[in-house]
């Protein structure tokens, strides 16, 4: 029996004007989920979020493309009036990949996670994406096999995945032997340790530190030149100042799992289950914090973005 694979659609594609111009002129962009919107922050304090992480990457040079699903087409680069949408009504769907080709063949909408994402970064052709914390490996992983698409998708979509780490409730050492095992480069900027997202330290050594974004521009490049299609990752943590401490979030996270564990909770509900908990037992330090390492991993994106644009344009004229 023959399979016929399809190839990806960039006919699904709706662009918007200023990020489609600035990838025909070679300018930096910087790609965006959209699922933190509606399964955020309250309205009207995520759109509000939403646009100071635009306004972010703008700072520094680059062009924002936030993505989501719209209508049955792959929206890059969400205007203000669709941001506002989807701030407005929590009962937007999350989309991860599993979930694209059903809400696109239906004509809907949602919000996309890290992997779904990806795929339409690389599809618009865009090379740098900015997210605050990545899935990973979860703590019982030995009992459930849950392992977040981000990882998988890791191995698929030739973008750098700007970010402060994996989410303060995944195992951060299983994590990064899991990326290793992919073959996924991961890069502390600035760091000796992988961050653990709300904290600036996981406890485990980033496998390389490089202290300059032309350098790890170059490292990206050569990555994908040598003939690997995954995406390296350059990790930055949250400033000290806004961090919570690890020893905080370990007591409050053993106590949320037990308690998630006898109310049943399991699967995709597990994650805003362990993060609600774990900023009520922090007083609400969670919620400062977030926001701190949203805008920080966007302003870092903008600025890599800016350097891996002049790096390409230098290896074109060379």
């Amino acid at each position: 029996m023959t399979v016929t694979v399809t190839a990806p659609d960039p006919t699904l594609l709706d662009i918007d004007e200023e990020v489609r111009e600035a990838l025909h002129e070679g300018r930096p962009v910087v790609a965006l989920e959209s699922s933190a919107i509606p399964h955020g922050l309250p309205y009207p304090a995520n759109l509000d979020l939403a646009l100071d992480i635009d306004a972010a990457v703008r700072a520094e040079g680059a062009v924002p493309a936030r993505v989501a699903l719209l209508d049955g087409r792959i929206r890059i680069g969400m205007t203000k009036e669709q941001l506002e949408l989807f701030a407005a009504d929590p009962a937007v769907p999350k989309v991860s990949t599993r979930d694209m080709g059903i809400t696109l063949a239906r004509g809907g909408s949602g919000a996309t996670t890290v992997s779904s994402s990806l795929v339409a970064a690389e599809l618009a052709g865009i090379r740098v994406f900015a997210v605050a914390g990545i899935g990973g490996v979860h703590r019982d992983a030995p009992d459930t096999f849950d392992i977040s698409a981000d990882l998988v998708q890791f191995t698929r979509s030739k973008v750098a995945v700007v970010c402060a780490g994996a989410k303060s409730m995944l195992h951060p050492a299983w994590t990064l032997e899991w990326l290793e095992t992919a073959g996924i480069p991961v890069l502390g900027y600035r760091c000796d340790d992988f961050p653990a997202y709300l904290s600036v330290s996981s406890g485990i050594p980033n496998p390389h530190r490089l202290d300059d974004l032309r350098e790890i521009a170059s490292v990206v490049l050569a990555h994908w030149r040598a003939g690997n299609a995954t995406s390296p990752l350059i990790t930055h943590p949250i400033r000290e100042e806004d961090g919570i401490p690890s020893a905080d979030i370990e007591t409050a996270l053993a106590d949320a799992t037990a308690e998630a564990k006898a109310a049943g909770v399991t699967g995709p509900a597990i994650t805003p289950y362990l993060l609600k908990a774990i900023s009520q037992a922090t007083a609400g330090r969670t919620s400062a914090a977030n926001r701190s390492v949203l805008l920080s991993t966007a302003s870092l994106a903008g600025r890599f973005a800016a350097q891996f644009a002049l790096e390409l344009a230098a290896g074109a004229d060379s």
